[in-house]
This record gives structure tokens, C-alpha cells and sequence, in this order.
């Protein structure tokens, strides 16, 4: 219903002299420029002037119109959540072409498209703000859209490769900023994977961009492109994926600020690490046997489980964490 939605485009240019001939009416004056003259042109500009006129809403608000939308299909109020949300777009966008350098607008162009879909996404009964739960598409959109043009050849195709591609080039520059050679070791040990992961990836970042559509021989009719890996999840299951661990990694937090102790530190060197104690050395380290540790950790997933259980309305968010409890 939302793609069906009639918004009239108005081309830069329109809205530069609109805004020009009201400022000169406001004014009295009378703006005759010379023809040969060259004219000032910041479509970014002119952009950031055009959304600052739609308002902002309250939580309650765009709940109410996500609900209007989810109900009744109403048009005008998943378009007032979109443009009560554009700002947000350019603050991402911003963000990410900080670091890769694309064309702004291009980035924001693609991140309003991932607004787009937050808004026919967005459940408003599961209680999340929908500015938090859209800037996951919004990312989605943009990550997606700079690793398509990063290089011809598709440099991501992983969770793993696209975690990669995004930490490797930033992690050099942090490195080589404080005059410390960024090895493939070094980078593997900073960044948490395996060497020859790093060689690989760089190799991919720096290698020459290839045709896609062009034949791998001449009397072939196979190209790069039916090669090339693609196990991408889809755009929903990879948002589903992001939200739930985001929601679950704040609620671990705050379940840890309640420990204390011997729970505080089987928490976070049992559960929560990538490589857990085991039960002997923490016993050790608290001076009671390898049992009595395995039934601190018992009771302490129970207390675990019960809360997320009552902080999480749905609890299905739980099935792709990392805790087994």
C-alpha cells in the first residue's frame, strides 16, 4: 500500500528559485542575476531545508500512526513517520560516509528507502521506539548499497566478511595514526580472526575491479558474476537478526549491574565470553570446589532466563543468543 503512496517530486532546482522569489517577496527586493554569472548549488544543502519543515514526533505520536497504518493501511500517517524521520537518515548516512567516502546524498537516497520499509516492518505492539527499530534498515540500506559499489566484485558475502570489511579498513587507519605497522598478525589479534582471513580480505579490497557480465573465456558463455559467492540473508532476517541481539545485549547489561561477587564473575567469564573459564580455574580462584561453581552458574542461568522472561515480551528474541540458558 505504502509504494502506492502519490508524492510530488520537486527537482532541486524548483525549490532553490521557489525558495529565492519568497525570500525576494518577503524582502521587496528584486533578484535579477546576471545570466553569465555562475550560481551557488548545494543540492545537500537545499535538501536539509526541505526536511527541517516536516515536525517531529513524540514517541506516543508515532506509535499511534504506526498503529493507524498497521490497522487501517492509512496512507498519511506512514507518510508523517517517514518524514518525521528523514533527519534521522542524514544523521546515519553522515556517519557512515565519514569513513567510505560516498556520495551523501546517494547514501541518504538509499537509507529513505530503508526507512521506507522500517515503516511497513514496524509491529507497535512489541514496544520498541520506532526510530531505534528503523535505524536497522536504515544501516541495512546503506551497507548494502556501499558494499555493492565499494568494488564491482561483491566483497562481503558473509556476516563474518561484511563484520570484516567494515573493521579491517578502520583498524588500519587507527593503527598506521599512531605509527604502528598494521601486519595481517597484529590485525588478526586486534580484530579477533584468524590471519589468513585478513590476507584475504585485504587482497579482495585491493584487487583489480573486474566486468561482472564479462565471459570467463571467449567461447564461454559463464560469467564472474555466476561464480561469485551469495549467501547474503535476506534484508529481513538479518534486521531481525540485529534487533534482537541489540534488545538482548541491553537487557544482559542490566541483569549485570544486579551481580555480585562470585555470580558477577561466572556471569562474565562464563556466559557471556567467547572463551569461558572453566569451572576448575574459577573454582580456584574463589578457593570451592568445581561443583559448587557449576551450581552457582545453574541457579544463575535461572535467575537469568526468569528475567528476560519478564523484560522480554517476546521471548523468541532469545533463540539466536549465544547463552545457552
Amino acid at each position: 500500500m505504502l509504494k502506492n503512496a502519490k508524492i510530488k517530486k520537486v527537482s532541486a532546482a524548483e525549490r532553490q528559485a521557489s525558495t529565492e522569489a519568497t525570500r525576494d517577496e518577503e524582502t521587496g527586493s528584486t533578484n535579477i542575476q546576471d545570466k553569465h554569472q555562475p550560481v551557488s548549488f548545494d543540492p545537500f544543502r537545499l535538501y536539509l531545508d526541505e526536511i527541517k519543515r516536516y515536525p517531529l514526533l513524540s514517541r506516543e505520536d508515532e506509535t499511534d500512526l504506526a498503529i493507524r497504518y498497521r490497522e487501517k493501511g492509512d496512507i498519511e500517517s506512514a507518510y508523517k513517520l517517514i518524514t518525521a524521520n528523514l533527519r534521522l537518515v542524514v544523521k546515519i548516512a553522515m556517519d557512515f560516509q565519514r569513513y567510505w567516502m560516498q556520495n551523501l546524498m546517494d547514501l541518504i537516497q538509499e537509507g529513505n528507502v530503508g526507512l521506507m520499509q522500517a515503516v511497513k516492518k514496524f509491529d507497535p505492539y512489541r514496544g520498541y521506539k520506532f526510530s531505534y527499530y528503523a535505524s536497522f534498515w536504515i544501516k541495512a540500506y546503506i551497507i548494502k548499497f556501499i558494499m555493492d559499489n565499494w568494488k564491482l566484485v561483491k566483497i562481503g558475502t558473509t556476516q563474518a566478511q561484511r563484520k570484516l570489511f567494515f573493521n579491517l579498513r578502520k583498524e588500519k587507519e587507527r593503527l598506521e595514526a599512531q605509527g604502528i605497522e598494521a601486519s595481517p598478525k597484529l590485525l588478526s589479534h586486534r580484530l579477533d580472526v584468524k590471519e589468513s582471513e585478513i590476507i584475504e580480505m585485504d587482497q579482495r579490497l585491493n584487487s583489480w575491479e573486474i566486468s561482472l557480465d564479462s565471459p570467463l573465456k571467449e567461447d564461454s558463455e559463464d560469467t564472474h558474476k555466476s561464480f561469485l559467492p551469495s549467501d547474503d540473508l535476506p534484508v529481513d532476517d538479518q534486521i531481525a537478526d540485529q534487533e534482537a541481539k541489540s534488545i538482548l545485549h541491553d537487557k544482559l547489561m542490566l541483569f549485570r549491574e544486579q551481580l555480585k561477587g562470585k555470580e558477577a564473575v561466572i556471569f562474565d567469564k562464563r556466559l557471556l565470553t567467547e572463551d569461558p573459564m572453566t569451572l576448575q580455574e574459577i573454582g580456584d580462584k574463589f578457593g570451592i570446589s568445581r561443583e559448587r561453581v557449576r551450581q552457582i552458574e545453574s541457579r544463575l542461568k535461572k535467575k537469568l532466563k526468569a528475567y528476560l522472561e519478564e523484560e522480554i515480551a517476546d521471548i523468541d528474541l532469545l533463540q539466536e543468543s549465544m547463552i545457552e540458558i
